[in-house]
């Protein structure tokens, strides 16, 4: 069965095709859906919320674009809306901090370790560095997603590259202290 009649499928409510288009996407949505949350549990949470939203709003998707874009973007808006009612972005009165570059060696630090630091960030850090560096939003885009100003986007990911700049730092001495040993 092609992907347009599996979709067209799911838009009568064919509860075997729902299967497949889970079975199909799941693995894909399940990593965007880590990406976000706090962790695995919450993750398979997001996952299945946005698997519904997914199922209750296929009606609308009228094959323009692509279908695996437009599955990312629901799953992306369910894991924030989420975030938007747990209210992780009220204002917070913080000094404000100057932007830091965000150097990695490779050498020094494995991407599991930085993926791993990056999930540890507070919640309003970690979405706006993810959506910002690792999936290219602009801060306006953010801010319209997150429904946050443009200048709390700027600041939570200064706020965001300051801590993992941290982090890493920390991280280096300690590697450097145990080779002296």
């Amino acid at each position: 069965m092609s992907l347009n009649q599996l979709i067209e499928k799911c838009k009568i409510d064919d509860t075997k095709a729902q299967g497949e288009l889970y079975k199909l996407f799941s693995s894909k949505l399940f990593s965007l859906c880590l990406k976000y949350s706090r962790n695995r549990v919450e993750a398979e949470d997001n996952l299945q919320d946005a698997f519904l939203t997914i199922f209750k709003k296929i009606g609308q998707y009228k094959h323009t674009g692509s279908f695996e874009g437009w599955l990312k973007r629901i799953t992306v808006n369910t894991v924030l809306q989420r975030y938007r009612n747990e209210k992780v972005f009220d204002i917070v009165n913080e000094n404000i901090i100057e932007d830091v570059e965000l150097e990695v060696d490779e050498d020094t630090v494995s991407i599991d370790y930085l993926l791993q630091i990056i999930q540890e960030l507070p919640d309003r850090y970690r979405l706006v560095f993810n959506l910002y560096v690792l999936d290219g939003y602009s801060h306006k885009d953010i801010a319209e997603m997150l429904d946050i100003n443009i200048g709390t986007s700027k600041s939570n990911l200064a706020r965001a590259r300051h801590s993992l700049k941290e982090t890493i730092e920390n991280h280096k001495k300690l590697k450097s202290l145990q080779s002296l040993s």
